[in-house]
């Protein structure tokens, strides 16, 4: 009998460590990824900024304009004459799938059947679906309304992210939409995975099947600035080069046509983020969503009325997504507690950026060529123009006013439901660990369920270790699809089915069968490993700013600092909200008396770089630092999506950068990482090449690790 208590005491022991480190892991990855949200809703509030508040003394004006400029304007009978496919031939060596319409259910089962093996659909077909798809949405609600009297279970997946293997799973045990098998599709489709094309023409089939019985809901992803940095741009233009802006154009269009939410007997509301305490399902069911391209901004004047010819109109006030909450003080921001599972715990309060973008930001110290110098913020600003090329214009205040309240009031209302995540104390407070949206509290989900007569909410947004999650007492619930989102063996999807008496069933699935075939441990050392690759990744793109930290513990520069200074350090630097005196052991190799030697550390910080020889180390790191920034910004320049940018383009990329960083890059620095990119010296430069060349990847580190899977 002793011994079988000590057995089970060891096993508790051993089950409890392997926990910890599970969560450990998933604090990490969540953290990463909410921060780069945040980083990219920055940089997008940082060029509007500049469309506010500043004129042309060049030609970067026109560089900021076009980065904002929406799809041509047109009625939408020149639109479907503009995207006609009858133009597009077929050619006879083409061996994938055929489509011809009206769709029949052979036809969309050999759809699904050859991108199963790998076939690509021709542009032709590609954009002969798109656009039928486009028409039928256009006549849809902005809210849909289900009646499970008729069906035995309603289906409901959560995010997909372009993980078509989990679709496939998913329809392999539930069976394929239909009228006796109806679905819901909870937004995020797209990007971060490598098919989310192919998810898209699914769903669009099976919608033009049974338009009755299959649902889509937009979620955030479904907004073409946001794809500019989550991989689904780059997808289709790879896929489908010579028309691949065309697809994306009238995707852009189908994105704002899609549904916001879903509503089943009048009791079960889906939708992709979630509510705040002025969200309002009357007003949401009034809007016009088509008007609404992107979620990242509220509507112009030119755009509301659909003036073109209103130049002034052509700047706008782009508002902070973390709009402020009328009649509520500020409360500490939530994060995920590494304690809590999925709970919510305080999170250090951080400064709200206001509807300008930089306006409100604390006084900062600027590293320039010339040192140190600490400026107000509007000397700041104007030095930060000034060096950018950019005038301060007279007439901004005027521009400002031409939002009109009502669209804030409604773009308000669109952001909360595509952005928003749920915490477990009670309360509304900006979302500004993702950048957008709300954090939103049980006594919110109350006041809103009741008030419009629903019982539960069913959301998705989040990625949960075990597919889905329940909180604010059983009425929120969030569903996510995509299993090994993270990393192989990182978590688990799952779906909903949904019967008459709305009592949700679960069913959880993985996708990868090597992780299936894998032990808990197993699994958690492979995630923890690809987790902490991750990280130090981050770390290494800080080493200037994580020195200077140091050096800030260590007044006598002996390059010794302890371990408490070391983790207190790191978080003021990377502001992930990590646990980095428990992470130490696995970032930190060796410590004397618990003093740290931090260069040594830094030099162990074992990363690939690339070969391009850059004499200018600071230019080296920010590119580092901020790539997806930069390769955020590329795309928006490439406006023709032809995958190439000229020099000056590239010069003026970097202006922007500087400009939002607040650094001093010298233009000489720039000329020479141009010149050491342009291989064939054709006065052009390939943005997947350079992404590609300065992209990071991690040496393996110690015995026994996985190898890196091939490319």
């Amino acid at each position: 009998m002793r011994a079988a208590l000590l057995i089970q005491r060891w096993y508790r022991q051993y089950a409890a460590r392997l926990e910890m480190r599970r969560r450990c892991t998933w604090n990490i990855f969540q953290s990463i990824e909410y921060s780069g949200q945040q980083d990219h809703i920055k940089l997008y509030n940082f060029f509007g900024y500049l469309m506010d508040h500043f004129t042309s003394a060049s030609s970067q004006r026109n560089l900021v304009s076009q980065m904002f400029r929406e799809s041509d304007v047109f009625q939408d009978v020149e639109w479907e004459r503009q995207f006609c496919y009858k133009d597009i031939e077929v050619p006879d060596v083409y061996g994938g799938p055929h489509l011809s319409f009206p769709l029949t259910v052979s036809t969309v089962t050999e759809l699904v059947d050859a991108f199963k093996n790998k076939q690509k659909l021709h542009a032709r077909y590609v954009l002969q679906l798109l656009g039928k798809t486009w028409t039928l949405l256009r006549l849809m609600p902005n809210i849909s309304h289900v009646c499970s009297c008729k069906h035995t279970e309603i289906t409901i997946c959560g995010d997909l992210h372009g993980h078509l293997e989990d679709l496939l799973l998913v329809f392999y045990k539930n069976g394929f939409p239909s009228a006796e098998t109806p679905y819901v599709f909870n937004g995020d489709f797209v990007d971060r995975g490598k098919e989310s094309m192919e998810i898209l023409l699914v769903l669009f089939a099976f919608l033009l099947l049974y338009p009755l019985d299959v649902h889509l809901n937009r979620g955030n992803h479904e907004d073409h600035i946001v794809n500019l940095r989550y991989g689904f741009t780059k997808e289709v233009l790879g896929k489908y080069p010579v028309h691949g802006k065309m697809i994306l154009k009238l995707l852009q269009k189908i994105f704002s046509c899609l549904p916001l939410a879903t509503v089943i007997d009048q009791k079960v509301l889906i939708l992709h983020g979630g509510i705040s305490d002025k969200t309002d399902l009357n007003l949401i069911a009034k809007l016009d969503r088509r008007r609404f391209v992107s979620a990242l901004r509220p509507l112009t004047r030119r755009e509301a009325d659909g003036d073109e010819e209103d130049a002034s109109a052509g700047r706008r006030r782009v508002q902070s997504l973390t709009h402020g909450l009328t009649g509520r003080s500020r409360q500490e921001l939530p994060r995920h507690s590494l304690h809590s599972g999925s709970g919510l715990t305080g999170r250090p309060r951080k400064e709200l950026h206001s509807g300008s973008g930089l306006t409100g930001r604390p006084r900062k110290e600027l590293h320039s060529g010339s040192g140190l110098m600490s400026r107000s913020v509007d000397e700041e600003l104007r030095e930060r123009r000034r060096l950018a090329g950019l005038s301060l214009s007279s007439n901004s205040q005027l521009d400002s006013a031409e939002v009109l309240e009502s669209d804030v009031e409604e773009w308000k209302q669109i952001v909360d439901v595509l952005w928003s995540d749920p915490m477990s104390q009670n309360g509304c407070v900006p979302n500004e660990v993702r950048g957008g949206g709300c954090y939103w509290g049980p006594d919110v989900t109350q006041e809103v369920l009741d008030r419009h007569k629903l019982k539960l909410l069913i959301r998705s947004h989040e990625c949960k270790q075990e597919g889905y999650e329940f909180c604010h007492n059983g009425r929120v619930l969030t569903i996510f699809s995509a299993s090994n989102y993270y990393d192989v063996g990182s978590n688990r999807g799952a779906y909903i089915r949904l019967g008459p008496d709305l009592i949700p069933h679960f069913k959880q699935f993985q996708a990868s069968r090597s992780t299936r075939e894998l032990t808990l441990r197993q699994s958690v050392g492979r995630t923890e490993r690809s987790a902490l690759q991750a990280l130090r990744m981050q770390l290494f793109t800080h080493t200037s700013a994580l020195i200077r930290e140091f050096q800030e513990y260590d007044p006598q520069c002996t390059g010794v600092i302890s371990v408490k200074h070391w983790a207190e350090a790191v978080e003021k630097v990377l502001r992930l909200s990590l646990p980095w005196r428990v992470l130490r052991a696995q970032l930190v190799t060796s410590t004397q008396d618990g003093m740290l030697n931090y260069q040594h550390w830094l030099n162990q910080l074992s990363v690939i770089q690339t070969h391009t020889e850059i004499a200018n180390t600071g230019l080296l790191e920010t590119l580092y630092k901020h790539h997806s920034n930069l390769e955020s910004i590329f795309r928006m320049i490439d406006t023709d999506h032809s995958g190439l940018i000229s020099l000056e383009e590239f010069h003026q990329t970097w202006r922007l950068l500087s400009s939002h960083l607040q650094t001093v890059i010298s233009d000489e620095a720039i000329a020479e990482l141009a010149d050491s990119i342009d291989f064939n010296k054709d006065g052009s430069i390939d943005i997947n090449e350079f992404m590609e060349a300065f992209r990071l990847v991690e040496q393996c580190r110690g015995v026994g690790e996985d190898e890196p899977a091939p490319e």
